[in-house]
């Protein structure tokens, strides 16, 4: 198959992949009109919604680009081949961040993101065997599951280890390009003289940085931290790292100490700041009824939305009361909305024993706790029963959570 056979294929798949999630959208708000119509005097009206950079160019309109994908792919391939190839603008969304300010993310035209997740694909194919295998993030061979389990499973065999915790100040849009294009051939990575064209294409207007929220800056990511990974290991710590989120822990405080000295070496020679206000720095991680000489001093760490301590994983607190969050919406909506105000807008009244108000309310519940998956089919599963599920509720993103206190506290709220 051909670059422009192979590429036609891609921007149908992911044009499918946006047509099915918006007619997944446009469904479940016509299914959430009807029970709104059913249980409310007055529903408010069903408005429909498109994708405000949908306006901006039909290359961003998933049915416009299906239908144009063989003239799309042609001329995508022959400017590849005559190296003219250049992504259009992409819009710029503002995703506001939890700790204040605001996140740039890219959307490319879907033609454009085509391009990128095949030589992302390529690229990562070719070259993961070089990464290192305590690096997580955007890989088909590893994901945010392992990581948990290493860290847990590994600090849980010492009472007390020191943790070393550094977090990055814009770290997709402060990357220095010479530093990026130095990692190019100096490390075994093999990338194609056409690879690199590619890559410079997207990286062309920018003085630093690369693009976020499109694939191949998920390559590039992983391949500006490799010299980081490296010297970690030489320096014999133990760590886990997803992009730039990074935990480093060992029992012996002089290599944590060196730890901290290569994360100031790579910041300064990628052109990376660390972030002091959401940088805990070096503590020591122990077990809560252990006492502890340092004031720094911690009974567990937070990490890609798990609280890990030396005796169990939890769900961290922010992520539970999110949860707890929903939960409460679900029940407001479906049991005590209805009956607010002068008039009784609840069309669903509970008789002869029965509340079909209460019973949609916990099956909301399940279907956001569970994604609609019975007890049944998850013992199943767990029992080996089912070898595999498509699990999309919110516990699936929590598999490796054993804390069972927090959990059954969790069923009681």
């Amino acid at each position: 198959m051909n670059l422009e056979e192979y590429l036609c294929k891609v921007i149908e798949q992911e044009s499918d992949k946006l047509i099915l999630r918006y007619h997944a959208y446009h469904n479940g708000l016509h299914h959430d009109h009807v029970r709104n119509t059913k249980r409310l005097s007055d529903p408010p009206k069903k408005v429909v919604q498109k994708p405000d950079y949908w306006k901006e160019d039909k290359k961003f309109n998933p049915f416009y680009v299906k239908k144009k994908r063989k003239s799309i792919a042609r001329s995508i391939a022959k400017k590849i081949s005559k190296k003219t190839y250049k992504p259009n603008t992409p819009f710029i969304k503002q995703i506001p961040k939890t700790g204040g300010g605001v996140r740039n993310v890219s959307i490319y035209q879907i033609p454009d993101a085509a391009v990128s997740k095949i030589y992302y694909n390529r690229l990562l194919t070719k070259n993961k065997h070089r990464f290192s295998s305590f690096s997580y993030a955007y890989r088909n061979d590893r994901n945010v599951h392992f990581a948990i389990q290493d860290i847990w499973l590994d600090i849980s065999r010492d009472a007390r280890s020191f943790i070393a915790e550094f977090d990055f100040s814009d770290f997709f849009g402060s990357i220095s390009h010479d530093y990026l294009k130095a990692q190019y051939k100096s490390n075994g990575f093999y990338i194609s003289d056409e690879e690199q064209f590619v890559i410079d294409s997207f990286l062309k207007d920018r003085k630093v940085g690369i693009p976020q929220g499109t694939s191949i800056s998920l390559f590039l990511a992983n391949l500006v931290c490799w010299q980081l990974d490296l010297r970690f290991e030489r320096a014999g710590l133990k760590f886990a790292r997803y992009a730039d989120d990074t935990v480093i822990w060992s029992p012996d405080y002089q290599k944590i100490c060196d730890a901290f000295t290569i994360i100031n070496e790579f910041s300064s020679s990628a052109g990376i700041s660390i972030n002091a206000r959401k940088s805990d720095g070096i503590s020591l991680l122990t077990k809560k009824e252990l006492p502890a000489e340092l004031k720094s001093t911690k009974t567990n760490i937070e990490f890609l939305g798990y609280s890990i301590s030396v005796n169990s994983v939890s769900i961290k607190d922010a992520s539970i009361k999110k949860i707890q969050k929903q939960i409460s919406y679900l029940l407001y909506r479906n049991l005590i909305q209805p009956l607010r105000g002068k008039k009784l807008k609840g069309l669903i009244i509970p008789s002869n024993n029965e509340d079909p108000a209460l019973l949609t309310a916990i099956m909301q519940i399940r279907r956001y706790m569970y994604g609609g998956l019975s007890g049944q089919q998850l013992r199943n599963y767990i029992n080996g029963r089912t070898k595999r599920i498509y699990f999309k509720g919110i516990m699936s993103f929590y598999p490796l959570v054993n804390d069972k206190d927090q959990l059954r506290s969790l069923d009681g709220w």
